[in-house]
């Protein structure tokens, strides 16, 4: 498989539901091999998933998911392979980001400047890698102080929850209700002379 169809996806156990699903079968059905990963689990097994919504209290509220399936192995992984990396939100970033070589892959694609699509707390393992000073990004308004402090410039959010930036290889999105754009965008960068290799 040539490395322009296959994209990798970090997902973890409470992973968002609409926002590791939707990317799945969008880019699946557009003709990509999407690799979803998980550190310590393998190919075949399974994460929970959560799905958030937005419910007039004061945050999102969760309820249970679906059970997600997991095409690749993390461990067997060579980023050099992926021309893409996506990073749904939910609770599993939060952990993710302790993980040094979710952290070095992440890296991987900055250096490499292959196109990243992240959503909705996604961005924190953005943050943990270090690869947002100075980069236009968006999230869950939660994270604003902290992208602030990575050095990131905020992209604002308003009531819809569904903003969506670019910024060069970077594609951020405030939660799922932005799903269809946050795509479109990211399938953009995947098939511009600028990011093929």
């Amino acid at each position: 498989m040539q490395a322009s169809k296959m994209i990798l996806m970090f997902v973890g156990d409470y992973v968002e539901d609409y926002e590791a699903m939707f990317p799945f079968q969008a880019l699946t059905m557009l003709g990509y091999i999407v690799h979803t990963v998980s550190p310590g689990k393998q190919a075949g097994e399974t994460v929970k998933t959560a799905i958030h919504d937005f419910e007039k209290e004061q945050t999102y509220s969760e309820k249970p998911g679906h059970k997600l399936l997991l095409t690749a192995t993390f461990d067997t992984i060579e980023p050099h392979r992926y021309a893409g990396l996506v990073i749904p939100g939910g609770r599993s970033p939060e952990y993710l980001r302790l993980n040094e070589r979710v952290l070095e892959i992440t890296r991987y694609f900055f250096v490499t400047n292959r196109p990243v699509a992240v959503t909705c707390h996604g961005p924190q393992i953005l943050i943990a890698a270090g690869v947002l000073k100075g980069r236009l990004c968006t999230g869950y308004p939660g994270l604003k102080p902290d992208l602030i402090l990575a050095g990131a410039i905020w992209g604002e959010v308003d009531e819809t929850l569904s903003n969506v930036y670019v910024d060069g290889n970077l594609v951020s999105c405030a939660s799922w209700r932005g799903n269809p754009e946050w795509m479109r965008q990211f399938v953009r960068l995947l098939t511009s002379k600028s990011y093929g290799f």
